[in-house]
């Protein structure tokens, strides 16, 4: 990387999964519980998987709106990423993500839309930064 333009803190304390998160300016200050299909407390709490999910859904969006313009293509208010998290063993004795991200965009046409949302994957630093490392499938609704 060049040069970075922003650097986000967070920082982790007590039971890992079970702990606490806060970002250093205060915005994030989340209790955290294991899900129950991990076999944890689940309840009222987020979980690492959810604050990854929504960090990957907001900076693909951004990267289809971004390439979107690239193309002249005015994308609807209601356009949206949903993202699915899903984590488990990867038979080497540790734990694996895999990623699902869909894309709604409504009034772009089916051909236009898969190319955006592939075009987007190219340049989203989400999508950079997890390629080879976990399986990332990537779509738009139609």
């Amino acid at each position: 990387m060049v040069d970075v333009l922003y650097t986000a803190e967070a920082t982790a304390i007590g039971d890992g999964r079970n702990g606490e998160v806060h970002s250093s300016d205060g915005v994030i200050d989340e209790k955290l519980a294991t899900p129950k299909e991990m076999g944890g407390p689940g309840g009222l709490h987020t979980n690492p998987e959810q604050l990854f999910a929504a960090g990957y859904a907001a900076c693909f969006h951004s990267a289809l709106r971004l390439v979107a313009r690239q193309d002249g293509v005015t994308l609807h208010e209601d356009t949206s990423v949903d993202a699915k998290v899903g984590i488990g063993p990867d038979g080497k004795g540790g734990f694996g993500l895999a990623v699902e991200l869909v894309s709604h965009l409504p009034g772009v046409a089916d051909e236009k839309a898969d190319e955006l949302v592939a075009r987007a994957h190219q340049v989203c630093p989400y999508s950079n930064a997890t390629r080879g490392n976990i399986d990332v499938k990537v779509s738009a609704a139609h």
